[in-house]
């Protein structure tokens, strides 16, 4: 099995190639080994030794007696010695191994010996039962040695431990499968590979089971919606007849997606082809995993149903509400007349007995009771009037009427979901068991209710609603309520799934709670988070660092120095960015090909060949040893998902590209890691480049940004819903896509529409190990104060853009009060910490951020199963608690700092420019997608984000190399400057949309349309 190629074999194996800044990092042992050194008789001894440290410092891997030139002749030139004096043929093998035994006791290091060896065997033993490809797992055992302090091995050694741990971990699945499947249960999963006639259709087809199961209808049509039922129904009594060989095998989730995707992958034929064993085991690995999916894509269906009729009756109810606005105006007009003309009428008679001289004082007051008594006719008129306004305006008020308009939505909702309702299996742990007995008696009458069902689960207002008048039981809008409570509390974590992988409950996603009480300090120390471990100096830090910046901030004020901070009347402030001085540049665009278009296949074929990003495009099976796929096919198979255009399409208007053959090459290569991976290798190789660094305003600190933007879906989609703003009546995605100043593009993924994007922005911060961000911005719709809480403990710096931020509220350990006596008075916390909130809960606050930074899960996985509809959560309590201290540290700066406000503008001005670049290249099928799921929309948009990469990669090696030949300073110093201050990003100089044909072959007519004999056109 090859797990790293040769050019990544020969680098792993190799001395790092430094930078001289590097050199000047790695290579400065004389001052740590002078003792060391002093024994050590020749010149060439002394410069190897600072080589060999130097390396292992970088790498912690010793290279035997392999050195470059170019480092031997910097060390030696820092030691004052000749080059020319190092004979590295008398550098023995012995004085080698004596020097890396003291390069390791000084680091505290430890051999690669045998206890290492049976460590590393372990761990890898783990880590292929969750991981599938080789070469992730060799990049995590590297760096979980690294982590131990343990020499790095051979490759070789390494490669051969993990083939190895494959090959016994399958032994192992294969023996339980031999041993645990009876052979009724072997026959029922061979008939999945059996023909069958599929009787709805009209000419009676032969059709294999296992392909009827394999995909799943992204719709909403109720006839979609019974046929995935049915195939749930279908694979759900198989995964609970397997359910004690899946039990037995234990197979993580990652395991079983894998095992089943190559059953989707592969045709019925090559299926039935293989071993028994393996057949079996990718077999029951394919009916658990799209058991799962099945379950999530249903319950996909009932929200998006559910959501569907609540907008509905909103809008009826607004437009209701407007229409009834004349008559209610009419109706408030007459009644204030009749009030006004009852009570003026009254009034004037009180007053002309009261003036009345011939009246004395008895005799007044008898006539004004007289003339009150006269009133009850006319004020009965006037009360009846009140009372029926009163009742009109309940009603309007979310009353009676929008009850109704629910309960009209019912017959069409109960169409879609009555039966997900029915069949799902919910996790018997609900918060809410009164919703839980209501959805079991619904279960158990199999969706038959009468008056007698559970309402303890709806509000007092809906349970008289469904009474109803007259006590007669509504049962269409009891259901309608049943199914948005379902809903609800499925969206806040409070109802669960057994059987699913997105609607599982929190703890199911933590690390395991036992195994993190028996392994914290070991887990925090793989995490990086052991500094956190102590809750109060955790938060004896933040409180320090608050006093500090509050007394800064405010002084600057209060001494003249912020003149863009101004204080409103009501407590708020207002803050304003002066905008940056233009500067005086070329535009980059007079640099690049004035004559020629760059074509896109050139491209992609100049930059491959400059990084490889193609050798990481891997077949799905670790073992397949096939000869890969020409290379044009896979830039068929980018360009064709990437701008849209969809690859079938593209094989039939291209030359040299066989449908058939791109058709396998997606198949089997284009998965959504091979494509993460293959950007991730264009932006490694960019990232070693100096001139990116132009944008660097700090040499080591790199700010970045994400956004998103809505695309429109062709095609029917769960991951795709309605967002007026943006797309008006028709429905779309939204992609979130993360850029660093220097214009790389290195993570991008898809959400739905009305999904907010704060829950992604860790996901995109803990996506790769490529780019590390100090500082990240996003708009107001990638801020929430957990977000911030997360960012703090992950190690990056939080600075979204906040509109209105003046109206934020500020917190401190301290009130106001403590602030004011110390002068300060312009920017003051509103509340203080609750620290009660917090200490309690720090060990599973610990727990949460461990499992996103290990990438147990993902974090948006996390937050959705966490979200805002969980206010009541002691965790998510706690998360937003302590959100609220690096939230005031960041608008503390913002405010005072205007070159901060300035870079985080700037830095958001790039990811919008980014979205412009998308349009540009997502030009086919009027930038729609055209996938359903959303992991071939990921995939596409992956695809897509690899051209943007290419096409940036490529104007930086076109930069660098005018900039080597360029012999003229001042013009040298003018495309500097234009780079500094233009953007990389650009591809006018690219033709991204093909070329056209104008031989004169294509003008032949090619379907015999010439000189047609015309028909008559109607009857003579």
């Amino acid at each position: 099995m090859t797990i790293f190629n040769a050019l990544e074999q020969q680098a792993f194996e190799s001395p790092p190639v430094f930078t001289h800044a590097e050199r000047l990092n790695f290579f400065f042992a004389p001052l740590m080994f002078n003792d060391s050194m002093e024994s050590m008789r020749t010149p060439t001894n002394k410069v190897c030794f600072i080589l060999i440290a130097g390396y292992f410092k970088a790498r912690r891997k010793f290279f035997s007696r392999q050195f470059h030139q170019a480092d031997i002749e910097f060390v030696a030139g820092q030691i004052g010695l000749n080059h020319n004096e190092i004979l590295l043929r008398s550098y023995s093998k012995e004085t080698c191994s004596r020097q890396q035994r003291l390069i390791l006791h000084h680091f505290g290091c430890s051999a690669f010996d045998a206890a290492a060896k049976a460590f590393a065997t372990t761990e890898i033993a783990l880590m292929v039962r969750v991981q599938f490809r080789p070469k992730l797992v060799l990049l995590e055992i590297i760096d979980l040695l690294i982590t131990k302090k343990i020499t790095l091995p051979s490759y070789a050694l390494l490669a051969g431990l993990i083939v190895s741990a494959i090959n016994h971990y399958q032994r192992k699945l294969s023996q339980i499968i031999d041993h645990c499947l009876t052979e009724k249960q072997r026959n029922k999963l061979d008939s999945l590979l059996e023909r069958t006639t599929d009787k709805n259709t009209v000419d009676e087809i032969w059709r294999y089971p296992l392909t009827l199961l394999k995909k799943p209808f992204q719709s909403t049509q109720p006839s979609k919606i019974k046929i995935n039922l049915t195939d749930l129904e279908t694979l759900l009594s198989l995964y609970l007849d397997l359910k004690p060989v899946v039990d037995k095998l234990a197979l993580r989730y990652e395991c079983i997606r894998h095992y089943a995707q190559l059953v989707i992958k592969s045709q019925i034929p090559q299926v039935s082809r293989r071993a028994a064993k393996d057949r079996y085991l990718y077999l029951i690995a394919f009916i658990v995993y799209q058991t799962f999916k099945l379950h999530d894509t249903l319950i996909d269906t009932l929200l998006f149903s559910v959501q569907s009729a609540i907008n509905i009756a909103d809008k009826e109810h607004k437009e209701s509400y407007y229409q009834d606005r004349e008559q209610r105006e009419q109706k408030f007009f007459s009644l204030a007349d009749r009030l006004g003309k009852s009570i003026t009428g009254t009034i004037s008679e009180i007053k002309h007995i009261i003036a009345d001289v011939n009246l004395n004082d008895s005799q007044k007051v008898i006539a004004i009771d007289t003339t009150l008594s006269a009133q009850p006719a006319k004020d009965g008129q006037v009360e009846q009037q009140i009372d029926s306004f009163k009742e009109n305006m309940a009603t309007i008020h979310r009353g009676q009427d929008y009850y109704a308009l629910l309960e009209q939505r019912s017959l069409k909702l109960q169409n879609r979901t009555a039966d997900i309702v029915r069949q799902v299996q919910f996790d018997p742990h609900c918060s809410k068991p009164a919703l839980l007995e209501a959805i079991l008696h619904y279960q158990q009458k199999n969706g038959t209710i009468d008056k007698h069902a559970p309402v303890a689960f709806l509000s007092a207002e809906e349970q008289v609603a469904v009474a109803g008048q007259e006590n007669k039981f509504r049962i269409s809008l009891y259901k309608v309520l049943l199914y948005i409570a379902v809903a609800n509390a499925i969206k806040s974590g409070t109802l669960n799934l057994i059987h699913s992988e997105k609607y599982r409950s929190l703890d199911d996603y933590l690390i395991p709670k036992a195994d993190w009480d028996a392994n914290r300090e070991t887990y925090l120390l793989r995490a990086k988070l052991e500094q956190f471990a102590d809750c109060g100096a955790t938060l004896q830090a933040l409180n320090e660092a608050l006093d500090a910046q509050y007394h800064e901030t405010n002084t600057h004020f209060s001494e003249g120095d912020n003149s863009f901070l101004s204080l409103r009347a009501n407590g708020s402030f207002h803050i304003s960015t002066p905008k940056q001085d233009d500067v005086e540049a070329l535009s980059l665009s007079e640099f690049f090909p004035e004559q020629k278009y760059i074509s896109l296949i050139e491209a992609l074929a100049t930059v491959d060949q400059t990084t490889g990003f193609l050798d990481e495009f891997e077949h799905w099976q670790p073992k397949y040893q096939a000869e890969k796929p020409l290379k044009k096919i896979f830039f068929a198979g980018i360009i064709g998902y990437g701008c849209d255009i969809g690859h079938r399409k593209l094989a039939q208007i291209s030359r040299q590209i066989n449908e058939n053959e791109l058709d396998t090459t997606i198949n089997w290569y284009f998965s959504l890691e091979n494509i993460q991976n293959a950007n991730d290798r264009i932006l490694h190789f960019v990232d070693r480049m100096d001139l990116p660094n132009l944008y660097r305003q700090q040499p080591d600190m790199l700010h970045t940004s994400s956004d998103g933007q809505k695309f429109e879906v062709s095609v029917d989609s769960l991951n795709a819903n309605h967002s007026f703003k943006y797309l008006g009546k028709d429905k779309g995605a939204s992609i979130i896509s993360f850029i660093d100043m220097r214009h790389l593009l290195w993570h991008s993924t898809v959400i739905t529409a009305s999904e907010r994007e704060a829950a992604y922005v860790i996901d995109g911060l803990m996506h790769n190990d490529v780019i590390k961000s100090d500082i990240h911005s996003t708009d107001t719709h990638g801020f929430s104060e957990v977000i911030f809480c997360s960012t703090y403990l992950l190690g990056t710096q939080f600075a979204p853009r906040i509109r209105g931020i003046g109206r934020q509220r500020l917190y401190a350990f301290k009130n106001r009060q403590f602030y004011e006596e110390q002068g300060q008075t312009a920017l003051l916390p509103h509340r203080a910490i609750r620290v009660v909130l917090i200490e309690p809960e720090w060990d599973e606050v610990l727990r949460f951020i461990t499992t996103i930074k290990l990438k147990v899960a993902t974090a948006s996985q996390l937050f959705k199963r966490l979200n805002s509809y969980s206010k009541q959560h002691t965790l998510y309590r706690a998360l937003k608690e302590f959100g609220k201290m690096p939230k005031s540290l960041f608008i503390l700066k913002y405010v005072d700092d205007p070159a901060f406000r300035q870079s985080i503008e700037k830095q958001l001005n790039k990811v919008e420019s980014s979205n412009k670049f998308s349009k540009a290249i997502s030009f086919g099928h009027n930038h729609e997608f055209i996938q359903s799921e959303k992991e071939e929309q990921e995939i596409a948009e992956g695809c897509r984000r690899l051209i943007k990469n290419v096409i940036t990669c490529w104007n930086y090696l076109f930069l660098t190399r005018m900039l080597d030949q360029q012999t003229d300073p001042a013009r040298k110093e003018e495309l500097i400057e234009a780079v500094r201050n233009g953007s990389v990003a650009t591809w006018r100089h690219f033709n991204l949309h093909g070329e056209f044909d104008f031989s004169d072959e294509k003008m032949i007519d090619s379907v015999g349309l010439t000189n047609p004999k015309n028909p008559p056109t109607r009857k003579s």
